[in-house]
């Protein structure tokens, strides 16, 4: 029996995906104007959570360069990936949750006590599992999509392991993005980062592992191509 809390989390989900792909796919302004409100949801956020002035500056620093790097990633390698990001991290915090509450099992840290090592493992199964099948559908459909400006065959790197390792390191950064934020709400004394979304909590909580991953991909993308 489903209950309340995936409930509201299902019915939120089908409403916020949609419209965060219509945007996505919208180049220019559009995304512009969709990147910009949820940094300042998020920067809101994060003010009402920290209590520290220090803390405060440094949150929305790292907020402005991630979602820059949003904005780069997705203007300089097309829709296609930064979907692929985006999926990647969705899929990450899904198999976590399901996971952790289909196994349950140790604990993973008292920083977020809800988190277990079934769900860390979850997380890296049900990503990997997701990004392939999107990753193989839209390369079948346009040729391939991601970082194919990037040669790793001098350095014995087979290209689909590569894919592979772009995914597990989206799905670690996410999951460790996930736990950063916990901690800082552990700190603040509260469960969530918001209300505005109904069984989510706050726009923060759903993004925490996106912030971390995006800004990350995007640079070991730029390292690898300068190679």
């Amino acid at each position: 029996m489903i209950s309340k809390e995936l409930e509201k989390r299902i019915l939120s989900s089908i409403i916020l995906i949609p419209i965060s792909i219509f945007f996505i796919f919208q180049e220019s302004m559009f995304f512009i104007f969709f990147l910009s409100l949820v940094f300042l949801a998020t920067v809101y956020e994060w003010l009402k959570m920290s209590k520290n002035i220090n803390t405060k500056m440094l949150g929305i620093i790292f907020l402005l360069f991630s979602f820059y790097f949003s904005y780069l990633l997705r203007t300089e390698n097309g829709f296609e990936f930064f979907l692929f990001v985006i999926l990647i991290s969705i899929l990450t915090d899904i198999g976590g949750y399901i996971f952790g509450k289909t196994f349950k099992g140790p604990k993973l840290t008292k920083i977020s006590p809800k988190k277990t090592y079934a769900g860390v493992i979850g997380s890296f199964i049900l990503s990997v599992f997701g990004g392939l099948i999107f990753y193989e559908s839209m390369t079948n459909v346009k040729g391939i999509f991601i970082i194919n400006y990037i040669s790793f065959e001098p350095y014995g790197i087979n290209f689909n392991l590569f894919i592979l390792f772009i995914i597990l390191i989206i799905s670690l950064i996410s999951q460790l993005g996930d736990l950063t934020i916990s901690y800082f709400k552990r700190m603040a004394k509260i469960k969530d980062t918001g209300k505005i979304l109904p069984g989510h909590g706050g726009l923060l909580d759903r993004i925490d592992g996106i912030i971390f991953a995006v800004p990350t991909i995007y640079l070991i993308l730029e390292f690898g191509g300068a190679f």
